[in-house]
């Protein structure tokens, strides 16, 4: 009987080890909606970390997060860094690029509760008095975050925020902002 249970076990095991280990070794998550303002607009929006607070999903999930703004203004070299108590962890972004009006490219390091370094991309495409606005965030997936996988979707999980990110970005570039949602 015990046999039989070990044996059960092992397989159960050995198979979740290996469907991790054929996971991708990147990950991806992509959202994308239209925002009826100008690309320049939107623009100012994401190169300036000092005005997420007007769209970013994650400013509120913990009332204790401390932020420290250091490097440019905003645009290439703007650094931001958090260290929250709760949900926020412990992190830091970095704007990497930032060409007006077309894109907005971050580094996006996080420090706690798990370490990982993420490229986050932003790309504006006009389209007559809208802007198309795609949001992209890839990275390295390790053995541990594929094995998480198996159970939850990167996808799914990043994915909703950055759906309420962009409807805040859009009310906000829009002048439609209410305050913005929590994430969940």
């Amino acid at each position: 009987m015990w046999t039989t249970v070990a044996i059960v076990i092992v397989v159960v095991v050995g198979g979740l080890l290996l469907l991790a280990a054929m996971r991708p070794k990147e990950f991806r998550v992509e959202r994308r909606t239209s925002v009826r303002a100008p690309a320049a607009a939107v623009h100012a929006l994401l190169a300036d970390f000092h005005r997420w607070a007007a769209w970013s999903p994650w400013e509120h999930i913990d009332p204790t997060m401390q932020r420290t703004f250091s490097g440019a203004p905003s645009g290439k070299g703007a650094v931001y860094a958090w260290r929250g108590d709760g949900k926020a962890g412990v992190g830091r972004m970095e704007i990497l690029d930032a060409p007006v009006p077309q894109r907005v490219a971050i580094q996006l390091d996080f420090i706690k509760p798990f370490a990982s370094r993420n490229t986050t991309e932003f790309t504006l495409v006009p389209q007559g008095d809208a802007t198309e606005v795609r949001w992209v965030m890839h990275g390295p997936s390790p053995f541990m975050m594929r094995l998480m996988g198996v159970f939850a979707s990167m996808d799914r999980m990043v994915g909703k925020d950055f759906e309420a990110g962009l409807a805040n970005l859009k009310a906000a570039a829009e002048g439609t902002a209410q305050p913005a949602a929590s994430a969940g």
